[in-house]
């Protein structure tokens, strides 16, 4: 009696699981009478023909992170590097992601492989590392055009790590350490430079400051002299005007005259007493021809006399 009773207990719970079924909010059921689609079950509670009606498929609704497992790829400059990475992906349409692929996962993964591969290899291995955004775009758009067809709507791609071997590691570091070195050497050169450009307009800057100020000095002196020349030239207009007055005036004159010769006497008397040269003036000259002529003229005299006694004897 008790094995009836469980056989039974069995059944009825076999017949009410197939009787009913909830579907939970964050799925679809694809629900299929004698093997053939019925239709696509929402979330909620559905009733089902025991036998007749089975959930055949449950389709995850919400947005599905996929892990890329790592695979070695050849760079463009025939380099090693193992990429791995994560595709974000949503089924759009259970009905085709039930009969339009058999598992639309792993045919995105596979496909986001193969695409990696091929994107990788169309870069260097320093254009990996700055392109990443650029390949994450490629193989969305490939993987998403691939997977239009299995109701699956990839939403996005990430390359996740990107290592190369230790060797080219190793290379790679004394590269960077080469480059740092290059940078400051241009660095210092560049300082170095500017210092010197820096200590030439400092003193560019000088010499035009000194020039300017030589340049003022020498207008300054300049026109000190100009000013100087002008106004003896004001005085000595001025003097003569007043020279001119005083002639024109009775008396002037012969104290012009008066002035002249007290002016010449006292030239004359420095000159001759500075200077180691005999000097006559022209009166003096002229004593010394009026003293030639009288004696001359007495010599011609006494002559005139002695001819003149012999004739008288």
């Amino acid at each position: 009696m008790w094995t009836v009773l469980l056989i039974f207990v069995v059944l009825m719970y076999f017949i009410l699981t197939r009787l009913f079924i909830i579907v939970e909010m964050r799925e679809e059921v694809i629900q299929e009478r004698l093997g053939k689609f019925k239709k696509t079950l929402k979330p909620g509670f559905h009733f089902m023909i025991p036998f007749v009606d089975r959930a055949a498929y449950h389709q995850e609704m919400r947005e599905q992170v996929i892990d890329v497992p790592s695979q070695t790829c050849i760079t463009k400059d025939n380099i090693e590097v193992a990429v791995d990475g994560l595709v974000y992906l949503k089924v759009m349409d259970s009905y085709k992601a039930s009969y339009g692929i058999s598992n639309y996962k792993a045919a995105s993964v596979n496909l986001a492989q193969t695409t990696m591969r091929s994107e990788v290899g169309k870069l260097t291995l320093d254009d990996t590392f700055s392109e990443r955004e650029h390949m994450n775009e490629n193989i969305v758009r490939e993987i998403d055009k691939a997977a239009d067809p299995w109701g699956v709507k990839v939403l996005r791609y990430e390359i996740r790590n990107i290592s190369p071997s230790r060797l080219i590691v190793d290379t790679m570091e004394k590269q960077m350490e080469a480059e740092r070195e290059k940078r400051a050497e241009i660095t210092r050169s560049e300082g170095q430079r500017q210092a010197r450009i820096n200590e030439s307009q400092g003193e560019r800057q000088s010499q035009v400051l000194v020039s300017e100020a030589e340049r003022q000095r020498r207008i300054n002196e300049s026109q000190g002299r100009a000013k100087e020349i002008e106004l003896i030239a004001e005085a000595t207009a001025k003097g003569v005007r007043r020279v001119a007055e005083a002639i024109s005036k009775p008396g002037g004159e012969l104290a012009v005259k008066s002035r002249l010769v007290e002016q010449y006497i006292d030239e004359f008397g420095r000159i001759i007493k500075e200077s180691n040269v005999s000097v006559l003036p022209v009166e003096t000259a002229n004593l010394k021809t009026f003293f030639e002529g009288v004696g001359k003229i007495s010599s011609h005299t006494a002559s005139t006399g002695n001819t003149s006694g012999r004739g008288g004897k």
